[in-house]
């Protein structure tokens, strides 16, 4: 089996690029990415080749489907705040970009497995999110994904093209990129407690959020794409926990052994203040997984930004 994971070097990417080589039903993988977010540096000892394209590049993207058995489409332009900042290049990546990778796909009835997001549920206070709620996003971002979502499920509907929309809810792990504005939270809080550095928390960190570790995301993509799992709904990626910033913040100053100074900021417009999943529908379609909890991989993940850190400065 060849598999093409768009936005493979990317860190969710990477990190399943490196699961799928591992997996003996996969004789090629295969990261398609532009190198905006993404690193060729995280692909390092992954056995998978690098072909550096966007997926707004139709050739590209066209030529590098045809090689492929499944396609796991990854590719994006991540983060709300960017979202805010350029909304139309969110847009053209996210949605547009989406479209043309299922036109590669469906020339070729190639199964895909795309990443949605949790983000277009927006404001809703019934918890957990369920996937027959009515969606309200309440960023581009949000609206980009529900975009990117739709068109999947429609191609699927309409031709026939064996689908997966997974709604992603905070993943988190090793390779997310920190020190920049867009950075996610877990990479942001971790990076600034190792270095002794103050905290900033947007809102006053009660908000809460459904944190789901990277290496289960990898593993219950790499059997999605091996069993070909497909489903005509969206099924969402996370596993029923809720934890709040403040907590989160506790977890890792305990794991980096150190005293934190936090500092609260303005609430940033477009988050939603809590998230949470129902993981009913993805227990269904993957009933043996078993996701890595909460402390395991924070411990996981502060380890590798220590390590980071210590590799910087030597």
């Amino acid at each position: 089996m060849r598999v093409l994971v768009t936005g493979g070097a990317g860190f969710i990417g990477a990190n399943l690029c490196r699961e799928l080589a591992a997996h003996p039903r996969v004789a090629e993988v295969v990261a398609f990415d532009d190198l905006t977010t993404g690193s060729e540096r995280n692909l390092d000892g992954v056995e998978a080749r690098l072909v550096v394209g966007s997926i707004l590049d139709r050739p590209a993207i066209d030529a590098a489907v045809a090689e492929a058995d499944v396609v796991v489409h990854l590719a994006a332009r991540p983060s709300v705040p960017r979202s805010v900042a350029d909304p139309v290049r969110s847009h053209l990546v996210n949605a547009t970009g989406t479209v043309h990778v299922l036109e590669a796909c469906r020339r070729r009835d190639t199964p895909i497995i795309a990443a949605s997001s949790s983000s277009v549920y927006g404001p809703t206070r019934i918890l957990p999110k369920h996937e027959e709620l009515p969606t309200r996003p309440q960023s581009p971002y949000a609206a980009s994904k529900l975009a990117a979502e739709s068109a999947v499920l429609a191609y699927g509907a309409t031709y026939g093209l064996p689908v997966l929309a997974l709604r992603f809810f905070n993943v988190y792990g090793p390779l997310q990129s920190v020190g920049h504005a867009y950075a996610a939270v877990i990479p942001t809080f971790a990076d600034a407690a190792l270095r002794g550095q103050p905290v900033h928390i947007h809102g006053d960190g009660r908000q809460t959020r459904d944190f789901t570790y990277v290496g289960s995301v990898a593993r219950l993509l790499t059997d999605a794409a091996v069993r070909r799992v497909t489903s005509p709904t969206p099924v969402n990626l996370a596993f029923g926990t809720r934890t709040s910033l403040l907590e989160l913040l506790e977890r890792i100053r305990e794991l980096a052994g150190r005293p934190v100074e936090v500092v609260f900021d303005p609430a940033r417009p477009g988050d939603v203040r809590d998230s949470q999943a129902d993981s009913g529908r993805l227990e269904e379609l993957f009933p043996d997984h078993r996701p890595v909890p909460l402390d395991a991989g924070l411990a996981e993940t502060v380890s590798w930004y220590e390590r980071q850190i210590a590799s910087a400065r030597r």
